[in-house]
């Protein structure tokens, strides 16, 4: 997958991944739907350097749901 263009499919890809990487348990708070590609190059930088990882303090998490949550329309 090219994820070095904006379009809905990429959206809907890197929060799917996130919040599998996350293992958040009330995943449909965090919806594909709610992210525009306008703030691609935002959410593909975070999708990055969440998918860098291999684990999250509870506080790393609380600040990337934070991040996303701002990212959301």
């Amino acid at each position: 997958m090219n994820l070095s263009t904006p379009s809905k499919d990429n959206v809907a890809y890197i929060v799917e991944k996130i919040k599998e990487k996350l293992k958040m348990v009330n995943s449909s708070a965090l919806r594909s739907e709610d992210f525009t590609e306008a703030n691609y190059e935002d959410l593909y930088d975070l999708y990055e350097m969440v998918m860098k990882r291999d684990s999250f303090s509870p506080s790393e998490i609380e600040a990337i749901v934070s991040e996303l949550g701002s990212l959301r329309k």
